[in-house]
């Protein structure tokens, strides 16, 4: 089906998206939700004591001391921005390009989104003289900028925002008055911890920042929402999360109580969790820097990953060939690629990207295989590339870019 893109791009085509599975349940996890399972209740607005405790240990093992009157949870971190769009009012600035669920929380809303640039060598954050002009463009235009939402350890890009350019764009987004929103649920899979410094904007800016956590991907499985939010321990931060406990109430978003159970465990970080947490970080580490090869060989550009599950890949050097098969803008390139690979190929249009700009997210879960069988090989396998199934979806990515890059050579105009 194809309707106006809300940002007046043109007709996008929408569809449902490829299912995108993880490994399979821990046993452990699986346990704790079954001995909860004769407790078919919710939790209280904002998360019961055992679910709030945990994520204060979690974020004190994090430098960032926590009183479980600062956290809220929420059965999954949509409801959590979409009531803490509600509860700052105004209108929302996007790094571009970012999460795919981020825009339309505040567009729910009826608050205006503005995307801003991000810096030559990662996502997740804003240039901060990007943000500046846009912050003035906006006021100067009647707009009322309150809210900046990014995420140091990005989705979709899969980098990781260095300490510096974090401070420079928080302490810019700061002195414009406005509250920023850390998105830290892949801060736990850097692809090289010992190589890589991960900083959160509230160890720089405690009382300016509100962190929220998606423990589904990282910690639990994509079904069994639920999320958490850190909150200023100041005034404001008080005021913030009465504010959005009301929406929450509002909303009736409260999370069950079987999952909270499973989150204050994950939470807790208990050996169970710490070592597959691991394991798998360094299987789409692996997985993930292969798929980086095979893209960059051809001619494509893409910023090498470094956290999370993903890579964010501009095919716009191979244009002449893409046009050869009628790809002319992002819409075109997911149908395209999904078809080609039979992997959701999500195109950059999805993240706030132009629709003209023919970028696409490849995510690493799907090379890992369709069965819990196949992905369990994969992360217990020493060699976790050498199974058969992740290395035909690997040589199937390769040859599918390096014929675009053949394709390209051939349309290339004579000089």
């Amino acid at each position: 089906m194809r309707r106006t893109d809300p940002e007046g791009h043109g007709p996008v085509r929408y569809g449902p998206p490829l299912p995108d599975q993880g490994l399979p349940v821990l046993p452990e996890l699986r346990a704790v939700l079954a001995a909860a399972a004769d407790r078919p209740d919710t939790e209280p607005s904002g998360g019961g004591r055992e679910l709030l405790d945990a994520a204060c240990g979690y974020w004190a093992r994090r430098g960032l001391p926590t009183a479980p009157d600062r956290v809220a949870a929420a059965p999954g971190a949509p409801a959590l921005l979409l009531a803490l769009t509600g509860a700052l009012g105004g209108d929302v600035l996007l790094p571009r390009p970012c999460a795919a669920w981020w825009a339309p929380q505040a567009r729910l809303l009826g608050r205006s989104v503005f995307h801003v640039a991000t810096p030559a060598e990662c996502g997740g954050v804003p240039d901060p003289y990007a943000l500046l002009e846009t912050v003035r463009r906006v006021r100067a235009e009647g707009g009322d900028p309150r809210l900046l939402v990014l995420s140091v350890a990005d989705d979709p890009t899969g980098t990781v925002a260095p300490p510096d350019v974090v401070h420079e764009a928080a302490e810019a987004a700061a002195g414009e008055g406005l509250h920023i929103v850390s998105d830290e649920t892949w801060r736990d899979t850097l692809h090289q911890p010992q190589d890589t410094v991960l900083l959160s904007p509230a160890e720089m800016l405690p009382g300016e920042v509100t962190v929220l956590m998606d423990l589904a991907g990282p910690f639990l499985p994509q079904g069994w929402p639920v999320a958490v939010a850190r909150f200023a321990d100041n005034a404001s931060g008080v005021r913030l999360r009465a504010r959005v406990l009301d929406v929450l109430t509002v909303l009736g978003a409260r999370v069950a109580e079987p999952v909270a159970a499973a989150a204050a465990y994950a939470l807790g970080e208990p050996e169970a969790i710490t070592a597959r947490l691991t394991a798998s970080v360094r299987l789409h580490a692996r997985v993930a820097a292969a798929a980086h090869q095979a893209v960059v060989g051809s001619g494509a550009l893409a910023r090498p990953p470094r956290a999370g599950r993903h890579l964010y890949v501009d095919l716009g050097p191979l244009r002449s060939a893409l046009g050869a098969h009628g790809v002319g803008d992002a819409q075109d390139l997911e149908d395209f690629l999904t078809a080609r690979l039979g992997l959701p190929t999500p195109g950059g249009h999805r993240f706030g990207d132009e629709l003209a700009a023919l970028r696409v997210r490849l995510a690493t879960a799907p090379l890992l295989g369709t069965t819990d069988a196949e992905r369990v090989a994969c992360l217990t396998s020493p060699s976790p590339l050498e199974p058969p199934h992740v290395q035909h979806a690997l040589t199937l990515l390769e040859s599918a870019f390096d014929d675009l890059r053949d394709d390209a050579q051939r349309w290339e105009p004579p000089r």
